[in-house]
């Protein structure tokens, strides 16, 4: 055998025993007559000992060995003297007999520690090797541990785990696909899903009732944090169902992976909040709750007294960030910069300070008496020693987005953005269309299978940009971890939903006739959620992105720095595959 035993499990009770260990060189350090060399694997790290007196040649073998190197052990088991509370093995050390270099190393470009000196892009190309610090490490244990608990949970609530085909159709609707040529259908492109969709509804038509599947999903969009080119999905589906049945298994999902994985108890409902309600006092469809700082809307009180500014707008809103008045001059213009950044797009900010005496000092005091001042705080209910922050604009959605950003940054600074504190939410009643400047038309806001709301289906004939779907998000400390909806089942009405997005009835057949066929088969009612593994890692990791929780992540601009990818393709396969390259435009 290799080994006896990991790095991370030998104990004082084991003293005295002869072992045998293999790993990765931690560090080594000669002191005095003795080499001490932390032995690293999966499980932990051990100390080995090498004593000169003992055995010269070994320890002499041993000053040789260098950061990384592959080496195997054979020792015994004794209690150290210097024990080292930080660690599971800190009460022993393996007195050395043996010593075999299994694999020398090049010195690595960064080091294999828990706060490591390389970047982010070197650590990305050597992936292999970051992946050997503890704090990646544990994150794909993590990673493991949830997946382990969700087939779990899952195969208890009768779900049947199905794998569907990774080469599908291209869809027009939604983000871009990643699509892959045909050799022996020249001219022709497979996609890779972005969804396993219509494939899971018809899994439903089948008669399968219950379907999961831990999927890979693919789309060709530009990235941020919580955004990789390649996700994975927790994907499910349910038949003879309503949107509450899934609401609540799915939060009881939620529930028993906070309980399982991070220790919380989470006993009360989660709070079901309208999408209407999220962008009118939140400015997102995705708020963090974690923190107060609701909106309230000001127009009565700040219009008509002669600030054009707020004279010509369509909307002020405002936040009161508590205790928060101490805030310097300096401090109010950094704030007013953060939100005049292009990505948010504020033309300025207005601020406004309740002293101590109940007073209001504002950035605008020449145009507004004391008496609306007051006016205004009491609207904002703010008290002595809190700061009152002010956006407007012309546009109504685009202003509330803009005081959602700097709501968040608030947060921040205040330090209310607690990483070890959850806020769990649904927001549900999102519209069913949302217009596209682009195109020019109404856009299905989540896919084009969503079931309307009942009650609002008589508006898709008259009125379809008011009319709200049956579906609904899980968002947790402002992330949306989930989202999913009612689908539609009737062949009529998925006609309808197509008409309205643009589709001719020979494109709707082209494009959905496999499923919108199937319907007339006896489709039942069905329904379903996805969740984004990778956001709850993340999530439950404490992590700012998504990256550090997948194996081997692309980097901001959607490469694979460690292989080298995408890369172009020689000749020979692009005339294999009928393609002929043209030289891209420039942006």
């Amino acid at each position: 055998m290799f080994r006896t035993n990991t790095c991370g499990e030998l104990r004082l009770s084991d003293q005295g025993k002869e072992v045998t260990l293999a790993g990765w060189v931690q560090r080594a350090r000669k002191m005095g007559g003795m080499t001490f060399v932390d032995l690293r694997d999966r499980y932990g790290i051990t100390q080995i000992v090498f004593e000169t007196e003992d055995n010269p040649m070994l320890a002499e073998a041993a000053n040789h060995l260098g950061r990384e190197f592959v080496v195997q052990v054979k020792g015994v088991v004794a209690e150290r003297t210097s024990k080292n509370p930080q660690l599971p093995t800190g009460d022993i050390e393996i007195i050395a007999k043996e010593l075999t270099v299994l694999n020398p190393s090049e010195v690595p470009p960064f080091t294999i520690e828990d706060e490591s000196n390389g970047g982010d892009d070197l650590r990305m190309r050597y992936r292999y090797l970051d992946i050997r610090r503890t704090p990646v490490r544990r994150n794909l244990e993590l990673r493991h541990q949830m997946t382990m608990e969700v087939r779990r949970y899952l195969d208890s609530k009768g779900f049947l785990e199905i794998e569907t085909p990774m080469l599908v159709g291209s869809t027009p609707e939604g983000a871009r696909d990643f699509v892959v040529p045909s050799r022996m259908n020249p001219g022709q492109f497979y996609a890779l899903p972005q969804s396993p969709q219509t494939l899971k509804q018809l899994l439903m038509v089948s008669g399968v009732d219950r379907y999961f599947q831990i999927v890979k999903c693919f789309r060709d969009e530009d990235l941020r944090a919580d955004r990789q080119p390649e996700f994975t999905q927790i994907d499910c589906e349910m038949s003879f169902v309503e949107q509450n049945d899934i609401i609540e298994l799915f939060e009881g999902m939620a529930k028993h992976l906070f309980k399982v994985i991070r220790g919380v108890e989470l006993t009360e409902p989660f709070q079901r909040m309208p999408w209407a309600d999220a962008m009118k006092y939140y400015g997102s469809d995705k708020p963090d709750l974690r923190f107060g700082m609701r909106f309230v809307e000001l127009m009565d009180v700040l219009k008509g007294h002669g600030f054009s500014v707020f004279d010509n707008a369509a909307y002020i809103g405002g936040i009161c960030a508590t205790g928060a008045a101490h805030y310097t001059r300096k401090q109010l213009d950094a704030l007013t910069e953060y939100v005049k950044r292009p990505q948010i797009g504020a033309k300025g900010m207005v601020y406004a300070r309740v002293e101590d005496n109940g007073n209001v000092k504002s950035s605008v005091d020449k145009f507004y008496s004391q008496e609306t001042l007051q006016q205004m705080a009491a609207a904002m209910d703010a008290k002595p020693g809190d700061l009152i922050l002010i956006l407007s604009g012309d546009d109504v959605m685009k202003t509330r987005k803009q005081l959602c950003e700097l709501r968040l940054e608030m947060g921040r600074q205040l330090g209310l953005r607690d990483k070890d504190k959850f806020a769990c939410l649904w927001v549900v009643d999102f519209p069913m269309f949302e217009w596209s400047d682009e195109e020019q038309r109404l856009m299905a806001m989540h896919h084009p299978f969503t079931h309307p709301k009942d009650e609002d289906i008589p508006m898709l004939d008259t009125d379809p940009a008011s009319v709200r779907a049956d579906a609904y998000d899980m968002v947790i400390n402002g992330v949306e971890v989930g989202g999913g909806s009612i689908r539609i089942h009737d062949s009529a009405l998925q006609a309808k939903m197509f008409e309205i997005l643009g589709f001719t009835p020979e494109k709707a057949q082209e494009q959905f006739g496999f499923l919108m066929n199937a319907f007339k088969y006896g489709a039942p009612p069905h329904g379903g959620l996805a969740y984004g593994l990778d956001r709850w890692v993340s999530l439950f990791a404490g992590l700012d992105s998504i990256r550090d929780c997948i194996a081997f992540p692309k980097n901001n601009s959607g490469r694979d720095v460690m292989l080298d990818a995408p890369a172009c393709l020689d000749q020979k396969q692009l005339d294999e595959l009928n393609l002929a390259l043209t030289e891209p435009k420039k942006k």
